[in-house]
């Protein structure tokens, strides 16, 4: 399995019949390796996601927040109950506030749409993780 590296550039569409078709557009770092792959293979992406900071769990988790009247005054976004009485400790893994994104992912079967070898781009169909300008890994299956 061959990696080649790169730096997402940005997102864009390829408009054809009736078809829109969003790509993500890469810039390879080494000319050699554009001759690796060619239009119509599949090749999985690896790269850093988009970085959200702290965030609650109605945002991390979509949990659905607590009910407007009957009593509440400040608990609308909260979590709940994080546990039962029982094991006197919160259960490893429970789902809670936190730091989201900013975690390694991988795409996996995005098929390669184009490639412009005078600009050293490689078009992918769909998305790729992470920001503009950010790195990336591809691998050829």
């Amino acid at each position: 399995m061959e990696k080649i590296k790169g730096v997402k550039v940005k997102m864009s569409q390829i408009f054809k019949d009736e078809e829109v078709i969003p790509v993500s557009l890469i810039k390879v770092e080494n000319k050699e390796n554009l001759d690796l792959l060619k239009e119509g293979d599949y090749v999985d992406v690896v790269g850093i996601t988009k970085g959200h900071g702290f965030q609650g769990v109605v945002k991390r988790y979509s949990f659905g927040g607590g009910p407007k009247t009957h009593g509440q005054k400040n608990r609308l976004r909260a979590p709940g109950s994080i546990g039962s009485t029982a094991p006197q400790r919160v259960i490893p893994g429970k789902k809670m506030a936190g730091r989201m994104g900013g975690a390694r992912k991988t795409i996996k079967n995005l098929k390669v749409v184009d490639i412009n070898k005078e600009n050293n781009l490689i078009s992918l169909r769909g998305s790729t993780p992470g920001k503009n300008r950010s790195g990336i890994v591809i691998k050829k299956k």
